[in-house]
């Protein structure tokens, strides 16, 4: 059986995450997995294709240096905010109505809802995608897609969900991998790929909305009988708190991102002992800033609110927020902030999960495949092994595991875990500029020809000491 590779780029706010995959009909192996600074993005958009271009050659490089393979074409994500969603249905006239409608014909019927919806503005709109809602034929309406197949017909209309973006946010990606000599296989539209990573069959069935807790952008998918029927999104994400505590602590950009990974969390009344912590900053000119925990969690907290809020609109807007029998389903690189998947859970009356990517894969000399945060990555290699995409590299040839180095009599100190990170019991002492301590004392709480009819449309040097935390901060 033919073995290829395929490699996929999620571009985004905060973060790089490159992802390769050896795959053999259906088996599916996950070879390399990393995440990287991004620069240049906002909003999952590459508003400086200059600045980006410089972190995703270092990540490609790293790939290729590792893997021992020359990667020449990749699968990336298109933007998820700016979108706009539209209703349409189209048909065509079938040449034979006693032959049974095949798939071919189902699937040549969604790539005309994207080649020819007409667009009201070419000049500055690209299609990203379309999902079929329903299907009819001359006797019957709303056949789902799997039921339409077999059945005979002299014609075939489609109704579709037609999601459109804006033209430039695509040409900054052409331009980036341009310049790096690497062909764009294909760009997918991210969240029904992500849901195809992550969501049950039984979850998209009964009703579920996927929401996708970026850096930049949190987004917002409903499925109900097994079709996804709204999308909607905002720009705000992890890194809009981020920015908050920077701004209200008055602290740098890195170790606002730091302390929230280490300390950051919703609802102040129920951090327990972690609430009677205070971080204290030194300076090294020998000024001291310190703050607590609680109000920490305070500044937290808020914006919380408001992305949360938000969420609810959208799912209120799709119309199927009394069917969502599967409750949500919370994914992305933000969706392990402490206590948010609780307070979305209170005020939604929603039950909440977190998505992680489900096993439809193998996994060999990577780790960080199954966080949330590698949803997207994962969700369009497993797309593109569906789609049959060419192979990705050149000559691939896997490295072997190197043979493990003697030991050496000069102390080293071990190397940062994602999950050291994550829990505050490390932060590299190489990357920021204040030197961070934490102390202990209690403070005060605080997707023939078409014809097509529009329906609608929608929318220095840094130590962190942290050799005084207790023991008993594991809800960290």
């Amino acid at each position: 059986m033919e073995e290829k590779y395929i490699a996929a780029i999620d571009l985004g706010t905060h973060k790089l995450g490159l992802a390769v995959a050896r795959v053999q009909g259906d088996n599916v192996q996950v070879v390399y997995y990393k995440e990287t600074p991004s620069d240049g993005i906002k909003g999952s958009n590459v508003l400086n294709p200059m600045k980006a271009t410089v972190p995703l050659q270092k990540a490609i490089q790293d790939a290729e240096k590792e893997l021992m393979i020359k990667i020449l074409q990749v699968v990336v994500g298109l933007p998820r905010y700016s979108v706009l969603q539209e209703t349409a249905n189209g048909g065509v006239v079938r040449t034979d109505p006693d032959e049974y409608v095949t798939r071919e014909e189902v699937e040549n019927l969604k790539a005309m809802a994207i080649d020819d919806y007409p667009l009201e503005n070419p000049a500055t709109q690209v299609m990203f995608g379309a999902v079929a809602q329903s299907f009819s034929t001359d006797e019957e309406i709303q056949y789902v897609e799997d039921d339409i197949i077999g059945t005979m017909s002299s014609s075939l209309e489609g109704n579709f969900r037609v999601f459109i973006g804006k033209r430039k946010a695509t040409t900054a990606i052409d331009k980036i991998f341009s310049n790096l000599g690497i062909a764009l296989a294909k760009k997918y539209f991210l969240p029904d790929v992500v849901a195809g990573a992550v969501l049950r069959e039984d979850e998209k069935q009964n009703g579920v909305a996927l929401v996708d807790f970026g850096a930049g952008v949190t987004s917002v998918s409903v499925y109900h009988g097994g079709i996804m029927r709204y999308y909607g999104s905002i720009p705000f994400g992890g890194k809009t708190i981020s920015n908050d505590i920077r701004i209200e602590c008055s602290i740098s950009d890195a170790l606002a991102e730091n302390i929230k990974l280490a300390y950051g969390g919703c609802m102040p009344s129920r951090l327990s002992t972690l609430g009677e912590k205070t971080i204290q900053i030194r300076y090294d000119d020998g000024r001291v800033k310190e703050i607590p925990v609680r109000y920490l969690s305070e500044i937290i907290d808020a914006r919380a609110r408001e992305i949360i809020d938000a969420i609810l609109f959208h799912i209120q807007e799709s119309g199927y927020q009394q069917q969502l029998r599967s409750g949500i389903v919370l994914t992305g690189g933000a969706a392990s902030l402490l206590n948010f998947g609780n307070l979305l859970k209170d005020i939604s009356g929603y039950n909440v999960t977190i998505g992680y990517p489900r096993h439809l894969f193998s996994v060999a000399g990577c780790i960080g495949v199954y966080d949330p945060s590698a949803t997207s990555a994962i969700g369009m290699i497993l797309a593109a092994k569906n789609d049959n995409l060419p192979d990705c590299v050149l000559a691939p040839e896997i490295k072997p595991e190197e043979p493990a180095e003697e030991e050496s009599n000069t102390p080293e100190e071990d190397p940062v875990s994602d999950e050291q990170l994550a829990k505050g019991q490390l932060i590299d002492p190489e990357a920021f500029g204040e030197k961070v301590e934490v102390e202990t004392k209690p403070k005060r709480r605080r997707e023939p020809k078409m014809t097509w009819k529009k329906l609608g449309e929608g929318i220095g040097n840094v130590f962190v000491n942290l050799n005084k935390v207790l023991t008993d901060d594991s809800n960290m």
